[in-house]
């Protein structure tokens, strides 16, 4: 009985599906791992309790993934030619790209462990495109292998079991060929539909193939989607996908008639004084500047104690108008450009990644160039860094500063400034920023992207040890670049134009944070926005009754430079528009998420998700949903309308006025 049981056994392990089947298992086991491994790794997101249906729904996309990435292996053990079976080298051949394919799946896994921390969202096939001009990547790889050595080891752990535990297919447990055949033909007309079924994610007929918008259907918050998908099956499902497919909500007239991005300047006193004293206007897009790092905005937190990491900022946001409701369109840099300087939110994918990035555009610079301003970008990154440099230029900005801008000034210390990652530390740069801008002649436009504040969160030599570590490894930077922008303030101060400009303190996106505020599906997007006028042009204070997000920067410097003709934006001039009809948009794992009024909204497309009342609801707990009336009813309408025009205007090149 006993040798009978083993033949039996050794028939069922060692046939070829016996094989690919213990082999399909010991892939999803392996992926569920690295699952864990990411929501330990973002423990202080996720929380490390997840509802049943987060579980189930990460089983539906790991066996997707797993059968995607096993193409190949199972296609060749199951293909039906008896001599393979008995070359020596076909096993090892099958072990070797059994172990590959999934080394790699599992890998990336692992990785977007630690990159979800930057992008809030599992990396799709695009992030080769948002990393190919950068000639750091190897640098910053090596610098995340020390930091996260432990998932160094977890990694050499799963292709150790990858390798001891696949299971190869043996010829002698087909003794008869007619036996070999019959069990290739079940497999095939058992099995293909059966894989087909599992890729599909659903034996419905008339469904569609499950895609990474499907995740949402199995969370409470469309953060928690990350955590149902793997890396593997959104990089696959991205592969050769249109980015924007145009909604067919509404008629195009009931579009327009719901929401028009299409605007003009109120021809008040505010903008006639713009045209008259022609101001100057200064961006500074601060690297991961989250609101939670400023005290000031924060009187609340930890029981009225809280002091912040900015207390520069403080002291200028005390003198500038602010907005104690205020958010980011995207989650990182290359997401801010477009909507600080152009109205245009990130919404499924980050604009300079699509094929909508070579729709023709008018972004800030070339409308007041219009008007005569003089324009200037300042990076301190390598010149082609994050593709900013040719966004900067397609949008009208007459004049680039980098790096090697800046090593050409043989005033300043060139490549010794260089953090060794990313950038020239702020401190020089911005001094540098503030050599040129004393050239230029007025009006002028100038816009400045600081780098320091960024992961891997190191200083300059001569400041280690000066500035406090915090809670979180950026603390000690953003303080830093407080310093950094104290100083740029200090002497810009005294420069003749420093009465006749506007500026603009912004962040591109949040990082790391601390408190529950901020770590919720909206207060993952809430940065401070900073409008300073020294000449009091702009009243200061809070202004706890607007809603602000990024792409209200453009409308708003419009109206105060002036502007006379009409321009698109996707945001609202914060001066001239009743607050109960601002509003903020983002795009959050699938979800498209709308404040306006106290009422945030989640919609995944096709229908409502939650309701919050986000003012007195500050941690999202009671989703209304249902509940909401006619509110919930008239923001669905508009929202629909917000979509589909954008998605409108990316396919058909409709985005001038």
């Amino acid at each position: 009985m006993t040798t009978k049981a083993s033949r039996i056994r050794e028939t069922l392990l060692h046939s070829a599906p016996g094989a690919v089947v213990c082999n399909l298992l010991l892939a999803m086991a392996l992926m569920m791992v690295t699952r864990v491994a990411f929501l330990l790794e973002n423990r202080a997101v996720f929380g490390v309790m997840l509802p049943l249906p987060v579980w189930r729904g990460g089983l539906v996309f790991d066996l997707s993934a797993v059968l995607y990435v096993n193409a190949l292996y199972m296609v060749l053990t199951l293909l039906p030619w008896h001599v393979k079976e008995r070359w020596k080298w076909w096993s090892g051949a099958m072990r070797w790209l059994f172990v590959v394919t999934n080394g790699v799946a599992l890998a990336s896994n692992l990785v977007d462990s630690v990159y979800f921390q930057y992008t809030g969202r599992r990396s799709t096939v695009t992030v080769f495109s948002e990393f190919a001009a950068e000639d750091n990547i190897a640098s910053i790889i090596l610098t995340e292998f020390v930091n996260h050595w432990y998932l160094v080891l977890l990694m050499a752990a799963l292709v150790w079991l990858l390798w001891h535990c696949f299971t190869g297919v043996r010829a002698e447990v087909y003794p008869r060929r007619w036996k070999y055949y019959a069990t290739q033909l079940v497999v095939g007309v058992v099995g293909v539909p059966l894989t087909i079924i599992g890729i599909r994610g659903s034996a419905t007929a008339g469904t569609r193939p499950i895609t990474v918008s499907n995740a949402n259907q199995y969370v409470s918050r469309p953060i928690e989607s990350a955590v149902v998908l793997n890396t593997p099956f959104s990089m696959i499902r991205s592969i050769g996908k249109k980015v924007f497919v145009t909604p067919d909500y509404m008629p195009l007239t009931a579009m327009e008639r719901e929401y028009t991005p299409v605007q003009s300047v109120p021809q008040d006193s505010v903008a006639e004084r713009g045209r008259e004293r022609r101001y100057n206007v200064v961006i500074l897009i601060v690297e991961s500047m989250s609101k939670e790092y400023i005290g000031s905005m924060n009187r609340d937190l930890d029981g009225g104690r809280y002091q912040g990491y900015m207390p520069f900022v403080d002291s200028l946001a005390a003198q500038s108008m602010t907005f104690r409701y205020s958010y980011a369109n995207g989650r990182v840099s290359m997401d801010a450009m477009p909507s600080i300087l152009c109205g245009l939110p990130m919404m499924v994918e980050p604009y300079f990644l699509t094929p909508a990035s070579l729709n023709d555009v008018e972004g800030l610079p070339a409308m007041l160039g219009s008007k005569g301003y003089h324009s200037a970008f300042f990076h301190g990154g390598h010149n082609i860094s994050m593709g900013f440099s040719a966004f900067a230029h397609a949008i009208g900005y007459k004049e680039y500063y980098g790096l090697d801008e800046y090593c050409a000034d043989k005033r300043y210390g060139g490549m010794d400034d260089f953090d060794g990652k990313w950038a020239i530390w702020d401190e020089p740069f911005l001094q540098f920023t503030l050599d040129r801008v004393n050239t230029f002649r007025e009006p002028f436009l100038a816009t400045v992207f600081t780098a320091s504040s960024h992961h891997p969160f190191n200083l300059p030599e001569q400041y280690r040890g000066r500035f406090a570590e915090g809670t979180q490894p950026i603390h000690k930077t953003v303080r830093y670049t407080d310093h950094a922008l104290r100083r740029f303030f200090a002497r810009a101060s005294r420069e003749p134009w420093f009465r006749n400009t506007i500026f603009v303190l912004v962040a591109d996106h949040t990082n790391q944070a601390t408190h529950r505020e901020y770590l919720t599906d909206l207060g993952l997007y809430s940065v401070p926005i900073i409008f300073y006028c020294p000449d009091g042009s702009i009243a200061p204070g809070e202004r706890g009754d607007i809603i602000a997000q990024q792409t209200d920067i453009t409308p708003t410097l419009l109206h105060l430079t002036g502007y006379d003709r009409p321009y698109l934006a996707f945001g609202t001039d914060l001066l001239s528009t009743p607050p109960d009809s601002t509003w903020a948009f983002n795009y959050n794992n699938g979800v498209y998420q709308y404040c306006r009024g106290e009422w945030l909204m989640q919609y995944d497309g096709e229908r409502v998700k939650a309701m919050y009342r986000f003012r007195d609801d500050s941690l999202l707990r009671r989703n209304l949903a249902g509940r909401a009336g006619n509110e919930q009813a008239a923001m669905e309408r508009r929202l629909k309308a917000l979509i589909q025009q954008y998605l409108w205007r990316m396919n058909e090149n409709r985005l001038l006025p």
